[in-house]
């Protein structure tokens, strides 16, 4: 916290921030703007840290643009297949081949973090896209290494597994500094970013300014469709909009989003949190997310 804050609030936010942290025995970032100020809070916003699942939010975006401008059709359908599927929520639970829309698969995308659908969305839009699109935003720090696939693959490369089968058995026998030594734990080696440019992308979404209007609404409403509800949206009271994305690996806890309270009031909101072991009581930690989420934006009202 060696920064000069605007106000009182600022301050007393940040060092209530740290002690929710500190009590989850959490290892956090965090970065809090008014969407319609520029107001901000922090801690330690401008370390690059992974966002694993969060640059979903860049994905979508950029199907969103496409979309939009007539570059390709929301309708267009997608067969997913055996080979096609990459593990986690979504339709890699699916027995059958299933066939979706590149619309349903944004959903999924967003709504559960299906790293297949993003794969696929990834494919279709053009995976040299989506670091363009981050450079265009102004979006400096943000570095985007590839997809789902690719980060899968740079883990089985990592420890020598030919397949998701392989994988799993020697994931289950690594000690913890082998796994946090693994390149999709490394920020310099995978995609990855600040919170402050996070809720720089999240301030540009909601202000219609990283893209078209109508691309920015489409976002907006898929991000709102999100059915994770314990990190950022545990720390608000119901009539608070919650719209938000979840990144996740072992000892990596990631949310990003835009609370929005009954009074007009817009706040996006990043948090980063690593804790100490790599199997932590994930509700425990989510919870301290949303905890110091509520005391930014609340901070951020007081100013």
């Amino acid at each position: 916290m060696a920064r000069r804050y605007a106000s009182r609030a600022g301050y007393r936010g940040a060092v209530l921030i740290t002690e929710i942290f500190d009590r989850a025995g959490i290892d956090g970032r965090l970065h809090a703007v008014d969407v319609d100020t520029g107001l901000d809070v922090g801690l330690r916003a401008d370390d690059q840290v992974v966002i694993a699942s969060v640059f979903k939010i860049l994905l979508v975006l950029e199907f969103a643009r496409q979309a939009v401008a007539g570059q390709l059709d929301p309708t267009e359908r997608i067969l997913v297949r055996t080979g096609d599927r990459l593990g986690g929520w979504g339709v890699a639970g699916c027995a059958d081949d299933v066939e979706l829309s590149l619309r349903d698969l944004a959903y999924f995308a967003m709504s559960v973090s299906d790293n297949t659908a993003a794969d696929l969305l990834m494919r279709r839009v053009g995976p040299d896209v989506v670091p363009l699109l981050a450079a265009e935003l102004g979006l400096t720090r943000t570095r985007v290494v590839g997809g789902p696939r690719q980060l899968l693959e740079s883990m089985f490369a990592d420890v020598d597994a030919r397949d998701a089968a392989e994988f799993a058995q020697l994931f289950a026998t690594l000690p913890e500094e082998r796994i946090r030594a693994l390149r999709a734990f490394d920020p310099k080696h995978t995609t990855s970013s600040t919170a402050r440019e996070i809720t720089r992308l999240l301030t540009l979404i909601w202000r219609d300014e990283a893209g078209p209007p109508a691309a920015c609404a489409m976002v907006r409403d898929l991000m709102a469709r999100q059915l994770h509800w314990t990190r950022l949206p545990s720390g608000f009271p119901p009539g608070v909009r919650v719209a938000a994305k979840t990144g996740t690996l072992p000892g990596l806890h990631i949310e990003a989003g835009v609370v929005e309270y009954p009074d007009g009031g817009r706040y996006a909101i990043a948090v980063f949190a690593r804790t100490s072991g790599l199997n932590p009581r994930q509700i425990d930690v989510d919870l301290a997310m949303g905890a110091a989420a509520r005391a930014a934006a609340e901070a951020l009202r007081q100013m």
